[in-house]
């Protein structure tokens, strides 16, 4: 199957949408003008999978064209790129508008290129902030895949884990290590601590295994704030 055999099918949808669609015209797969003068210009590039090569083509054609569609065949049980959410977000965001075209020849509008951007998420984005203000220095290496993350819930942990090192402690006797050691002790997400009698928490074997694995972590500045951790 051919990038051409998409032609066809979109030209005669946007031709539906008042354009004069001609192809190959400068480079571009396809280019569409509207009525007026100077004419609204639209260019669609074609693929036959949605991909960053496809969206790469878009952004080089965004300086010559008014509107930009990028057209590719339906994927068989839509598990393609055009249903991916992170694809159409950027696509959403460079103001690309999306066609699919699938095996019956008819043009389906995924996009249009007057979809507002996708909005903010100011509580992800706080969280994110946050974390970054928390952490103490700079302890995981970017990209990592394999190793866990030095976050600031897991330096808060290994805080109250060194004060246990001498014996069982209350949470009380632990703030000065994490404004909410207490939390953090109950929680026990990284099965660090064991509570052997009301009220008092000690160290477990895993405990000690994660402070010689991590000996040298600094405390983090104390925030109420919640982190992942």
């Amino acid at each position: 199957m051919l990038e051409t055999s998409l032609y066809l099918p979109v030209k005669r949808f946007l031709e539906g949408l008042g354009y004069a669609v001609k192809g190959e015209i400068g480079g571009c797969d396809l280019l569409a003008l509207g009525e007026g003068e100077p004419p609204v210009a639209v260019v669609c590039e074609l693929k036959l999978q949605f991909n960053l090569e496809l969206v790469l083509q878009g952004v080089e054609r965004a300086a010559v064209a008014d509107e930009v569609w990028l057209a590719a065949r339906l994927s068989l049980r839509g598990k393609g790129r055009e249903g991916d959410a992170r694809f159409r977000g950027l696509c959403r965001r460079l103001g690309f508008g999306l066609l699919a075209v699938d095996g019956g020849g008819t043009v389906h509008l995924l996009l249009s290129p007057a979809a507002p951007a996708p909005r903010r998420d100011p509580r992800r984005r706080s969280r994110l902030v946050d974390e970054h203000r928390r952490r103490k220095g700079d302890p995981a290496l970017g990209g990592s895949t394999r190793a866990p993350i030095m976050t600031v819930y897991r330096q808060e942990a290994l805080a109250c884990a060194r004060a246990l090192e001498a014996g069982p402690l209350r949470p009380r006797d632990l703030k000065a290590e994490s404004a909410r050691a207490q939390t953090i002790l109950k929680r026990n997400v990284y099965g660090w601590f064991a509570n052997p009698t009301r009220g008092l928490y000690e160290l477990t074997a895993t405990g000690r295994e994660a402070l010689a694995r991590w000996p040298g972590e600094a405390k983090p500045p104390q925030d109420s704030t919640e982190s992942n951790p």
